[in-house]
């Protein structure tokens, strides 16, 4: 990855497209992309981050949009590759700054955020589009390829411009015996091998494991198993879009004569759209309403849960701190159905342990084949690069170590290594004739939501948060008199989470006092925040080197 600071970006040269990705690389989530040419903009996926334990409060991270807040009149459209939040959840915080973009995508991508907008209130225009269809918009020929992955209908993108042309993969993998029987179009990607793919982004999220993806139906024996062992209930977390998991607890089930309630509001939405496409198939008679699941006896329910990545209001993590309707205990069966996204493991196994802890039985990944993977592994990428033939790639969707790893790869098929474009968030590659290079680098942050505010947070406020969390908070409360330079009140100091009795700080009050005098009698034309800053070093300095602490120090100096 580029380490070096890199300057802003040249003016765009006529006959050149200009690739710059606002979140996705370097990060699992918040996957966009822009593309450039002829003045116009086109943006595949616009995805969030879910925050990790360092960003107390945070609700969700979007892609930074100042690089294209000034230009939305000159985007011809958003291209979504499937319905997974890290590819569409930001849609609506973009589309509140102009909701008239055009949405395009396949049918039930489309649906999801459809329903998503519904909430913001916000209805959109869109395109629906099908594998092997080419739409134009503006100076951009857009090709539409079928992709595997662990949500139904995902497409890749081909774009066609004057400059040269773009396979975007979006999030795939190549399951050759997938349950909806729509594979990776193999033959498709040859195809525009054969015509010249200029540049190739890849998906890079499993590039460093060896060897294939294991297909999803082999995840079936063995809810197979589990479900014909329970004798109580089960309840299986997963993601509220993963069509594919569900259908195989419904089907598990099925077989088994047990209803299914789906728990959350996002399983609830999505399972009901999926199923009014036709991308579920939901056996009569076998869903029940949650609220009626006690009519029946714990061996006939099964609970379709959100919650798989330990998020702190989700259904899985509440029940396992007990504040669910439904409670948890003694003898239920807990089904981890997903990987760890990287940065949740702690939430996840706190949530496994909650559960652990009221006596029930929690098979996760790693203990029993219940999750596969909806990403290509390094053998899968290996036979794209042998087919596509890219004269120039981009690895994206990963962290770091993903990135490289699949850099790697494409240089094990021949791609040369000044060919392969190892770039971060608000990197700006340029491709000219044949060739892609980094330009530039544009200012690309993480802006957080918080609540009802967006973007106004910042890193110094969440570093505060921490600090409040980790070490506590000192006030300290001194009244002076300007012209005397006397202490006439304080000072007060008030301490929480410090872990410390009030008169610990009997010795720092008279060094206080003396540093506020000497200060005030060495500069009679001091200003109330030089004092208060006085009282911060005075008393930060004390706690640290008395103490072993460093909490929030809020010094209030009021000058009579």
């Amino acid at each position: 990855m580029a380490a070096q600071r890199l300057s802003t970006p040249p003016k765009l040269r006529r006959g050149t497209l200009r690739t710059v990705a606002l979140g996705g690389l370097g990060e699992v989530g918040r996957n966009m992309t822009v593309f450039e040419i002829g003045g116009k903009l086109l943006i595949v996926d616009c995805g969030v981050l879910f925050p990790e334990e360092e960003q107390p409060g945070v609700d969700l991270i979007l892609p930074d949009f100042s690089y294209i807040e000034n230009r939305l009149d000159d985007v011809v459209g958003l291209v979504l590759t499937h319905g997974h939040e890290d590819h569409i959840g930001a849609v609506p915080y973009l589309l509140r700054k102009k909701p008239d973009i055009p949405l395009i995508g396949s049918t039930l991508t489309l649906a999801f955020i459809e329903a998503k907008l519904a909430e913001h209130r916000i209805k959109p225009y869109t395109l629906e589009v099908k594998e092997g269809e080419v739409e134009d918009f503006g100076p951009f020929q857009c090709e539409f390829v079928a992709v595997n992955h662990s949500i139904p209908d995902a497409l890749a993108v081909f774009i066609r411009t004057e400059a040269g042309t773009v396979l975007h993969t979006g999030d795939f993998k190549m399951d050759q015996l997938p349950l909806d029987g729509r594979i990776t179009d193999l033959r498709h990607f040859a195809k525009l091998g054969e015509g010249g793919v200029d540049l190739f982004l890849t998906d890079s999220t499993n590039a460093d494991v060896p060897g294939f993806t294991t297909p999803e139906k082999e995840i079936g024996p063995t809810l197979d198993q589990l479900f014909g062992t329970s004798n109580r209930r089960i309840i299986v977390a997963s993601f509220s879009s993963h069509v594919h998991r569900v259908q195989q607890v419904l089907n598990a089930a099925h077989a088994h004569n047990r209803k299914v309630a789906f728990v959350g509001r996002s399983m609830v939405r999505n399972m009901g759209i999926a199923s009014k496409l036709g991308f579920l198939d939901v056996p009569e008679g076998i869903l029940v309403d949650m609220k009626k699941v006690d009519n029946y006896p714990d061996s006939e329910v099964v609970l379709m849960s959100t919650g798989s990545q330990g998020e702190p209001m989700a259904a899985l993590s509440r029940m396992a701190n007990g504040d669910h309707p439904i409670q948890v205990g003694q003898g239920d069966t807990v089904i981890l159905a997903s990987s760890l996204i990287p940065g949740n493991e702690n939430a996840v196994f706190r949530v496994i342990n909650g559960l652990l802890k009221l006596g029930t039985d929690v098979i996760h990944k790693g203990t029993a084949k219940v999750h596969v993977s909806g990403h290509a592994s390094a053998g899968e990428l290996l036979y794209c690069y042998n087919i596509v033939k890219p004269k120039n790639v981009m690895p994206v969707h990963g962290e770091t170590r993903h990135l490289i790893a699949n850099g790697k790869l494409a240089e094990d098929t021949g791609v040369p290594s000044d060919r392969v474009i190892m770039a971060d968030d608000g990197t700006v590659v340029d491709l000219h004739k044949g060739v892609a290079q980094v330009v530039g680098q544009v200012e690309c942050g993480y802006v957080y939501v918080d609540g009802s505010s967006i973007g106004e947070i910042t890193d110094s406020d969440l570093k505060d948060r921490r600090v409040l969390g980790e070490e506590g908070f000192i006030s300290v409360i001194v009244v002076v008199n300007r012209q005397t330079g006397k202490i006439i009140s304080g000072p007060d100091i008030h301490a929480r989470g410090v872990a410390e009795e009030d008169q610990v700080f009997k010795d720092i009050k008279p060094k206080i006092s003396r540093a506020l005098t000497e200060a005030i009698q060495d500069n009679k034309e001091h200003t109330t925040h030089q004092l208060q800053q006085i009282v911060r070093r005075t008393m930060g300095s004390w706690v640290a080197r008395k103490l072993r602490r460093k909490p929030m120090i809020v010094p209030v100096v009021v000058e009579t």
